[in-house]
């Protein structure tokens, strides 16, 4: 597998605190985000992406979750599955990260903050916070939705056993052309299955 390609020196010099605020919050949480910049740097790279777009989607990956600092502990560190209300408050981390990140007085960080606003838009529309559509929801923001919940689905939680990559692919097949752009997760079935990343199921 290729190395994954490093974000660039000025913005990496500006953002660490961020990535390790959010591991000492929830360590969970932060290798989950280390694991998701992995694959949505190799979705990209199949998807021919620029290497100034890699960079970008790298640090978008690796911040995509870090508005959960915000998220209270009862909600983000809770042994099960969130309740109605507490969902909807979760559901606010991607607001949340964008402002923490559009805080950073960077261009190109700003840039990192829109893609981490839309990573949970869905493909037909109906996703948060902004329930964007089809190509008007940003690419990189596409590709790591898929990398985020393959990665999701494939690490045991309280609440979730880790799933057999089979049956992750089924469900994002299942969500093909809804949830997720079917283009990038047709690229993404080839490449996982040589992928480091890919799930070994409930022992993993």
């Amino acid at each position: 597998m290729n190395t994954p390609l490093q974000p660039d020196a000025e913005l990496t010099r500006r953002a660490p605190a961020l990535a390790q605020a959010l591991k000492q919050r929830d360590q969970n949480t932060g290798e989950h985000c280390d694991r998701t910049q992995a694959l949505a740097i190799e979705l990209g790279r199949a998807a021919g992406l620029s290497s100034s777009s890699l960079n970008t989607l790298g640090l978008a990956a690796q911040f995509h979750d870090v508005g959960k600092i915000g998220i209270p502990d009862a909600v983000l560190l809770k042994p099960g599955r969130l309740d109605p209300k507490e969902m909807e408050m979760m559901k606010t981390h991607p607001q949340r990260g964008h402002d923490i990140l559009v805080a950073v007085p960077d261009e190109a960080i700003s840039a990192i903050a829109q893609v981490v606003l839309h990573h949970h838009e869905a493909f037909a529309g109906g996703g948060y916070p902004g329930q964007l559509q089809g190509e008007a929801i940003p690419v990189l923001s596409r590709i790591i939705a898929i990398a985020d919940s393959y990665d999701a689905m494939a690490e045991s939680r309280p609440y979730h056993r880790a799933r057999e990559h089979r049956e992750i692919m089924r469900i994002l097949r299942e969500e093909d052309g809804a949830k997720y752009d079917q283009h990038l997760v047709a690229k993404f079935s080839l490449l996982i299955e040589s992928s480091s990343h890919r799930s070994r199921g409930p022992l993993s």
